[in-house]
């Protein structure tokens, strides 16, 4: 990967304004977004609350089976201050984002999505993927549920993280999957779970 693809991100912040009962309370699911873009502060903290490293030995964020980290995190960027639009990846190791196009792939991600506008409207999307295979190899088909189960946690560490921004956040599960995958490029055996509208 050449190293113009590759953007390292900002330090998270390790702490807010808010106690965590308050962002509980705060935090709704929004479908409605305004038109101004998130920055990459924001960004950036929102990734790493989804999957970001916390523990020298490599631990995330959200509990993993075995440590194993099937999940792989997204982000299609429309609208962002400094950071260009397109579709990145997010390297939890090395707090780093990798530009996979500069596709604008949120319009594709509604039509997945059965015309959720939401999608569109929203500065910035992110996508949960998991590859099933890294916990399989370890605990059969139930590695699969394993899997899905941290998307949930992960999930809802970055709605929690939005409320604490301010931000708004919607999950959604309604898509087909194919176009999603189709359109992500992503790889043979990883499949999408979650998308997540983000947005003032």
């Amino acid at each position: 990967m050449a190293a113009a693809d590759r953007i390292r991100l900002p330090p998270p912040r390790y702490s807010g304004v808010f106690s965590l009962e308050e962002i509980l309370l705060a935090r709704r699911s929004q479908r409605t977004f305004g038109r101004e873009p998130l920055t990459v502060d924001e960004i950036t903290q929102l990734l790493w609350a989804a999957q970001g490293v916390t523990h020298p030995n490599g631990y995330r964020t959200a509990p993993s089976a075995g440590a194993l980290y099937p999940l792989e995190t997204y982000a299609a960027v429309g609208h962002a201050v400094g950071l260009a639009a397109g579709f990145y990846r997010y390297d939890p190791a090395a707090h780093a984002l990798e530009r996979r196009s500069g596709e604008d792939l949120r319009p594709a991600f509604r039509r997945a999505a059965l015309d959720q506008r939401a999608i569109e409207r929203a500065p910035v999307v992110f996508l949960l993927t998991a590859v099933y295979g890294r916990t399989t190899g370890r605990y059969g088909e139930r590695g699969v549920r394993y899997a899905i189960l941290e998307a949930g946690h992960a999930a809802q560490n970055l709605c929690l993280q939005a409320a604490a921004l301010d931000l708004g956040s919607v999950l959604i599960g309604a898509f087909r999957d194919g176009e999603i995958r189709e359109a992500a490029s992503l790889a043979p055996g990883e499949e999408p779970l979650y998308l997540a509208p983000v947005g003032k």
